[in-house]
């Protein structure tokens, strides 16, 4: 047998280095630096984003959002989040940071985070598909009660693997889609981001957690590759 050439080499050791890393739980936040993250088509954070208590908190708006250094495609996330009395706020996936492009919703499907008794946007959308942990604005939670409300902390998981995504909340699943192919495009083309043509076409891309003006609160968050 030939002996494999030192390019065939370094890209085998590669390779192996990769899959180890996927199935590995990896933490995107130690409970006292924002160093994996940076806010939207800008870099470092905003000092209106700070961390308490061991938590990321928005303390104020106009921050921006805040996305990921990397970019993810399978993935399992988990984290909790808390929202202050009549906050808004969500966490997006596979978005694009791009110039173009304002802000990471314009690419990214959005889990709703949301203070369901007080928000308007509660009552908005479509049977409740703008509730917390909702797809926004095209699928409901299967069960509005696993939610908890401002002020407490849910426990989130967002799961993305070979085309389906499954929301869960504090230990229910209550969303379950495709993200691409018919469904996924007839959903989109329902919802308000009809006319948006990057929405939800990348199958990777940064995780982000959205400036919406209000307080918000983020621990415990952890990602593993699928």
């Amino acid at each position: 047998m030939k002996s494999l050439s030192v390019m065939a080499m370094v890209m085998l050791s590669f390779s192996f280095a990769a899959n180890a890393q996927k199935g590995k739980w990896v933490s995107l936040f130690d409970g006292k630096t924002i160093d994996q993250w940076h806010i939207y088509n800008k870099s470092g954070v905003d000092p209106k984003w700070q961390v308490e208590d061991g938590a990321i908190v928005l303390t104020a708006g106009g921050a921006g959002d805040l996305v990921t250094n990397k970019d993810y495609g399978d993935f399992e996330l988990e984290l909790e989040w808390k929202i202050s009395e009549g906050g808004n706020s969500g966490i997006m996936f596979h978005c694009i940071e791009d110039a173009k492009y304002n802000a990471p919703y314009y690419t990214g499907p959005e889990m709703q985070v949301l203070d369901n008794e007080r928000h308007p946007d509660a009552k908005q959308g479509k049977n409740g598909n703008r509730l917390a942990s909702s797809l926004y604005d095209m699928i409901p939670p299967s069960d509005p009660s696993a939610y908890k409300p401002a002020m407490e902390w849910n426990k989130v998981k967002l799961v993305i693997k070979d085309g389906k995504a499954t929301h869960y909340m504090n230990g229910k699943k209550v969303v379950e889609y495709p993200t691409s192919g018919p469904v996924w495009d007839k959903m989109v083309s329902e919802s308000k981001f009809a006319k948006w043509e990057a929405f939800g076409k990348s199958s990777t891309g940064k995780i982000a957690l959205q400036d919406h003006g209000n307080k918000v609160w983020f621990r415990n968050i952890r990602i593993r590759e699928l």
